[in-house]
């Protein structure tokens, strides 16, 4: 997946796509990869990285959403539950089973939570991971080590998905190109192209590298932008109102010694009323997430001190000992698109979760809400709706079973590498050639230099961000850690690309300054 091949793609003259898509994380990706497989030339332009916004941020979560089956929302539920069964059929090398622990202080706690994860488990309809079941207090404590063994009655166990996101975005984005589509991030959409009965017929994009642009002429474009939608929807129709409101989700990551399991923690029900989990994760535990409205949407949106009180508070009413602030290796805030509230003040959790397809008057078609569990339904619900509205070639959908880049049975959890799916030999076979690309960029981490010199060739990362955020999660898993690691990173992208002392000493200095939100103190807020 070359860049100056995919910017060639965008070049070629008198091309008109069948598609092009605005944004690059899990909608967008989802829409080309259905585009693509289905035969339709499909271009996706994305103004940062692949996942650099919500789509990186998520709980690292396949689900079918035990809390909306607690509101009685059981179709939003059926719908998620078949969906994250496709997800791992598809791409085994990344989304595994995840088996969660509810630990109870209450004995009817344990009877109402049992019998609702039974209907979760018979709503799955064979796309299950696994039967819930009731275990006693001595089991729970077996299982998780750390619990708050004070009036412990026991507990229920049952099962969801686990995965990495933004991996999952990148081998998304080879899905595509692999199938004829063509990809390209740091490139952003800077307006739209109408045809003389105002209908949409395309956009302008300028390459954030080298200050280029492009018109890419389509037959239909899609909105995927995410908190960014209103944005487009205001290039396209300059009277547009507000349509979408960012909700924040924090999430700490914190040592493995917090959990001392293979199993999650799920809190079905905090102070507030929210959701809690803590999930192992690369070797650390996850723990979130937090629900609050933000005024505007951020790109890089900072955690409010509130919000690492409440993660941080509840964890320590279900773990032995608490965390506190010092234990806190990374810190990172995501923002979800939800749909803005009719009335003032209405509570995110009232929002609906599930995806809405809108079109304009001008035919721009575009998409928000949903969770990365359903991206795939998501995305094929709307090449239909663009097939019905744009006049495309009526051709079905593919995606159902249709392998993902990487895609590898069985892979060995123990590896880091695995991660990588099909292409883990071919990142040894790196460090064969050149053995000094088997230097780690981490004493605390077997990241390597060849996973940066693969993420520069094959899956179009340009930026020490890029890599250390979204190719290897360092940053996400300890920003301190990926900071140290910034320099020895940029030397090996610059090998690549050609670039100076003079880049390298820049690149270091934007990531560090990016990376230090990453790193929390109460005296930050």
């Amino acid at each position: 997946m070359d860049r100056k091949t995919q910017l060639r793609n965008l070049s070629e003259p008198g091309k008109v796509w069948d598609m092009v898509v605005i944004g690059g994380g899990a909608s967008g990706l989802g829409i080309a990869v259905d585009a693509a497989t289905r035969g339709l030339s499909v271009a996706l332009v994305e103004k940062t990285d692949f996942a650099k916004c919500t789509s990186s941020r998520s709980t690292k979560l396949v689900h079918g959403g035990v809390r909306y089956l607690q509101k009685g929302d059981v179709m939003l539920v059926l719908e998620a539950l078949r969906e994250r069964g496709r997800m791992k059929a598809n791409a085994p090398h990344l989304v595994k089973d995840q088996a969660f622990v509810i630990s109870n202080y209450r004995h009817w706690d344990n009877f109402l939570y049992f019998c609702g994860l039974t209907c979760y488990d018979l709503l799955s309809f064979g796309f299950g991971y696994g039967r819930s079941r009731f275990i006693s207090a001595r089991k729970v404590m077996q299982y998780l080590p750390t619990s708050v063994r004070k009036g412990l009655k026991g507990g229920v166990v049952y099962h969801d998905g686990q995965f990495d996101d933004s991996r999952m975005a990148i081998n998304l984005a080879q899905t595509c190109v692999e199938n004829g589509g063509t990809v390209v991030n740091h490139l952003t959409a800077t307006g739209m192209l109408h045809d003389e009965k105002g209908r949409v017929a395309g956009i302008e994009c300028t390459d954030e590298l080298s200050g280029k642009s492009y018109t890419l002429r389509a037959r239909s474009v899609v909105n995927a932008a995410g908190c960014f939608v209103d944005d487009i929807m205001h290039m396209d129709t300059p009277e547009h109102r507000k349509m979408v409101t960012p909700s924040q989700g924090v999430h700490l990551v914190l040592d493995k010694k917090f959990l001392q399991s293979d199993y999650a923690v799920m809190v079905p029900k905090t102070s507030d009323g929210r959701v809690l989990f803590a999930v192992p994760w690369h070797d650390k535990v996850v723990v979130g997430t937090t629900d609050i409205v933000r005024p505007t949407a951020e790109e890089e949106p900072r955690p409010l001190k509130e919000e690492i009180d409440f993660i941080l508070g509840t964890a320590g009413l279900y773990m032995n000992p608490a965390p506190t602030y010092r234990d806190i290796l990374s810190v990172f805030a995501g923002q979800r698109p939800l749909a803005a509230p009719k009335k003032e003040g209405k509570n995110t959790k009232e929002i609906s979760r599930s995806h809405k397809i809108i079109v304009s008057k001008n035919g721009l078609i575009t998409i928000t809400g949903g969770k990365w569990t359903s991206y795939r339904l998501m995305a094929e619900d709307t090449v239909d709706r663009a097939i019905e509205e744009c006049g495309l070639p009526r051709r079905r959908c593919l995606t159902k079973r249709f392998r993902i880049h990487g895609y590898r049975k069985n892979p060995d959890l123990t590896n880091h590498l695995y991660v990588y799916g099909s292409d883990e030999p071919k990142i040894l076979d790196l460090i064969a050639l050149q053995p000094e690309l088997g230097e780690k960029l981490s004493p605390k981490f077997d990241y390597t230099l060849a996973e940066v010199v693969w993420a520069v060739r094959e899956e179009m990362a340009m930026t020490v961000e890029d890599v250390l955020a979204r190719r290897v999660r360092m940053l996400f898993v300890d920003a301190r850690e990926a900071m140290a690691a910034a320099r020895k990173t940029a030397e090996t992208i610059a090998r690549e690309l050609g670039y100076d002392n003079g880049w390298v000493d820049a690149e270091v200095e934007r990531f560090t300054d990016m990376a230090k939100h990453y790193v929390f103190s109460p005296e930050d807020n």
